[in-house]
């Protein structure tokens, strides 16, 4: 484990933490609501790409340096904030205090619109941002260059996390949350995976495997990509779930959940497409979820299920907007013409 103390001073600023992969929905709530902590107790994580202020017009900085940047098509205002941020719960942060020039919000919070607002409470110097507005997640980034790391001395409360951990029932992500509502998360991975889906096959039709996978997707998919002849095909594949056979054109696999790489089966490199690690694992191993009875006896690993149903939404799963726009513009693909006017004809 890690803890991360000020540049300045030496200053421990975190608990010990360990690092685990940027959860996909970092950037991407709900608008004029309240979130949780994005981070699990413990952990951190580190955006590689440039994130925060400041903020310069897409007709200032021009195609070039903001392809520099990893945006690849027009926006209103490109990030020139610092690269690997690192962002931690707020709950795992040590020796901060509040700045109070900088504490600016929309309505209900700060949201780091003017840079970092946390000082380090020893030698006063600017270390992290606190931001916790409505349709923000709850978190702390500290600056790449006000912090250093070190080994906090102390072991994981486990091992790290591997693929192996997909297959336990606590890394899946319900896609209904207990109030009835879709989970956030889930509308930002179906906004992230929309826009691969529309990268990896220039925003033409596909087939998505039945079950699960088109009964929850289906509705996203089919207000993006147009139905018609040379609809590709879209399986579900990952650790312990091998790829159908003749393989699809595009595969749906799992980000790793500690170093965010994609899976991708052993000598394949035809198309993948990226889905969160929670999301994937709830299609690839949901568990039961029968809700009929079974009559006579139960067979082993099948649970009662007298159970109500589960309560569903009346409206169906629709992907975060801002996320699908965030990571189309952030794909390259999206230099090309045909990618190019399907963005055009869809702003």
């Amino acid at each position: 484990m890690d803890v991360f103390a000020c540049a300045g001073c030496g200053t421990e600023l975190t608990a010990p933490v360990s690092r685990v992969a940027l959860p996909v929905h970092a950037h991407h709530g709900a608008w004029e609501e309240l979130h949780p902590p994005l981070m699990e107790s413990a952990t951190y994580a580190v955006d590689s790409r440039p994130t925060g202020p400041p903020w310069r017009l897409w007709e200032e900085v021009g195609e070039e340096a903001a392809a520099r940047q990893g945006v690849y098509a027009p926006v209103y205002s490109v990030s020139f904030g610092a690269r690997n941020r690192i962002v931690i719960a707020p709950g795992d942060s040590r020796s901060m205090a509040l700045i109070p020039e900088k504490c600016e919000g929309y309505c209900r919070g700060v949201d780091g619109r003017a840079g970092p607002n946390l000082a380090c409470e020893e030698c006063g110097r600017a270390v992290a941002t606190r931001m916790d507005d409505c349709g923000m997640w709850q978190t702390v980034w500290l600056e790449p260059d006000a912090v250093v790391c070190r080994p906090s001395g102390l072991l994981p409360a486990g091992p790290p996390p591997c693929w192996d951990d997909l297959e336990r029932a606590e890394h899946r992500v319900p896609p209904v949350e207990p109030d009835g509502s879709w989970s956030r998360r889930w509308e930002a991975a179906v906004g992230v995976v929309l826009a691969h889906l529309v990268a990896t096959t220039a925003g033409g039709p596909v087939i998505l495997p039945a079950g699960p996978v088109a009964e929850l997707l289906g509705h996203a998919v089919g207000r993006c990509l147009p139905a018609g002849p040379g609809a590709r095909t879209v399986g579900l594949a990952g650790p312990g779930v091998a790829p159908p056979r003749p393989r699809p054109a595009v595969l749906l696999v799992p980000l790793h959940p500690l170093t965010g790489e994609t899976w991708r089966p052993a000598g394949d490199e035809g198309a993948v497409v990226p889905l969160d690690s929670g999301v994937w694992a709830y299609f690839a191993h949901p568990g039961e979820t029968s809700p009929m009875p079974a009559s006579g006896v139960l067979p082993e690993g099948v649970l009662r299920d007298d159970y109500p149903l589960p309560s569903q939404p009346w409206y169906p799963l629709m992907p975060n907007r801002r996320a699908f726009a965030d990571t189309l513009v952030g794909l390259p693909a999206i230099r090309a013409p045909q990618l190019r006017r399907f963005r055009d004809e869809r702003r």
